[in-house]
């Protein structure tokens, strides 16, 4: 009877969430000065909240699906694709101050008044921006059918610096070296979807070899996430969050 008084609970606080135009309850990384909070949106589309800050991840989808959540200091975009870049969605949520982080194939494609506040890095390349220490990290695809898809040296992966921990944002990749050569990654968001990135199996492989110590599968459609979880394994150290991308 407690558990079924608690799910309805739950399930009632979720609607009024929505219905108020909030956003749902965040996962939560614990950081100095308060949590890292997570909230997906869709897809490749997410949200991180951290000490009075917003950072916005390829956002796509309009401005209401962003309903509730506070202008973003911090827009990151990895590639040009339009699962993850769209610039009729970038102008409807980008604030006055809003600064952005993109490659240069995604700044060539920015409007001007968009481009003037982005902070171009090519793979490997770092800076600061709002405060928020980032890393570009290469992402790009391997096996021959794929190549097409995702070329090297055009996209971004990102490492980003927030309240004493790096949070890995994998873009859309394969299992690369540098992605497997990451140190001390406290979450990582990683794709698998193929044809376009990879399996569960090469995601799985590549966690156990970079050990973040919470990674969450994203860029997920189609994908068996319970494999991915088995593959990763309790004996990894990495706990596996599975989130709800796909409402």
């Amino acid at each position: 009877m407690k558990t079924t008084l608690l799910i309805g609970a739950l399930t009632l606080a979720g609607a009024w969430f929505a219905a108020a135009g909030q956003p749902l309850p965040a996962d939560t990384i614990p950081a100095a000065e308060g949590p890292i909070q997570v909230f997906p949106i869709n897809h490749a589309t997410f949200v991180l909240q951290h000490g009075g800050r917003t950072i916005y991840v390829d956002p796509v989808g309009g401005e209401k699906a962003f309903a509730g959540f506070a202008k973003p200091g911090l827009i990151l975009v990895t590639h040009i694709h339009g699962d993850h870049f769209s610039t009729e969605t970038l102008t409807a949520v980008a604030g006055p101050d809003t600064k952005l982080v993109a490659p240069p194939s995604v700044a060539e494609q920015l409007p001007a008044n968009l481009k003037e506040r982005t902070t171009v890095l090519k793979n490997g390349e770092s800076g600061e921006v709002t405060g928020v220490r980032i890393q570009a990290i290469p992402a790009y695809n391997t096996t021959p059918e794929r190549l097409k898809f995702h070329p090297k040296g055009r996209d971004n992966g990102y490492v980003v610096s927030l309240g004493g921990k790096r949070i890995y944002i994998s873009g859309d990749t394969e299992d690369i070296p540098e992605m497997r050569a990451l140190k001390d990654i406290a979450a990582a968001f990683v794709c698998m979807n193929l044809p376009y990135t990879m399996t569960p199996e090469q995601a799985a492989g590549a966690v156990r070899e970079f050990k973040p110590a919470v990674v969450y599968p994203y860029h997920s459609r189609g994908t068996d996430l319970e494999l991915f979880k088995a593959k990763v394994g309790a004996d990894s150290g990495t706990e596996v969050r599975l989130l709800s991308w796909y409402k």
